[in-house]
């Protein structure tokens, strides 16, 4: 069974994390494939500095040269809020004979029950988190319901994700990681350099179109 990691967010805008964290769930997953999916509307969140369409340009730009790697435009597209429920659908449409993998940080799991029929994304899908050495996944910790949720659906066994479509959390580890796109936007409000927070590409993209130097937030 082929076995895609799906990795969304804003990328506003992509950075070297975000590489790194495809990577990593690559490598960890044994996934064949990533699809990069930037949201057109996210409805999480205030709505992102650069447009739909500047932040696909850029996660394009980042992930042209990572094997396996293809960025969805069908987010940015689309009209109305990016809810990954609808996504996952699409996809499993499309590769009815594929695994997919929703590739996710702690800060979004603990997020989770604020998204669209949260609790239906393993009908489609598996979900995998990110868990970062210096501050570990703690599953007591979780709010309700998300803790039960974890309990019901966890499994340290990652063969789960070859032997079954969907219906499994799972984490993985990925290596320590600094960067985020706050500090790639307050750096650039700030007039100060982002020569290694970002690949070149994204760097000159974002110089080219004179991005994020209002005030960052």
């Amino acid at each position: 069974m082929k076995r895609i990691g799906v990795l969304g967010g804003t990328f506003d805008p992509v950075h070297v994390g975000h590489l790194q964290l495809a990577q990593d769930a690559m490598a960890a997953l044994g996934l064949d494939a990533l699809r990069c999916i930037p949201a057109g509307q996210p409805p999480h969140r205030q709505a992102p500095q650069a447009s739909a369409e500047q932040r696909l340009a850029m996660a394009t730009r980042a992930f042209a040269n990572c094997p396996r790697c293809t960025v969805d435009a069908s987010e940015v597209l689309q009209t109305g809020p990016s809810w990954t429920i609808r996504t996952l659908a699409r996809l499993k449409h499309h590769e009815p004979a594929a695994s997919h993998v929703i590739i996710l940080g702690a800060d979004a799991l603990l997020g989770l029950p604020s998204w669209h029929r949260w609790q239906e994304l393993l009908d489609y899908a598996h979900i995998a988190v990110a868990n970062r050495p210096e501050s570990p996944l703690l599953p007591a910790q979780m709010p309700e319901p998300l803790r039960s949720f974890w309990a019901d659906h966890y499994t340290d066994d990652l063969l789960q994700l070859q032997q079954q479509p969907a219906g499994c959390l799972v984490s993985f580890t990925i290596a320590p990681c600094t960067v985020s796109a706050t500090q790639v936007r307050q750096a650039i409000a700030q007039g100060r350099p982002i020569t290694g927070l970002v690949p070149e590409t994204v760097e000159n993209y974002i110089i080219q179109h004179h991005l994020y130097q209002q005030t960052a937030h």
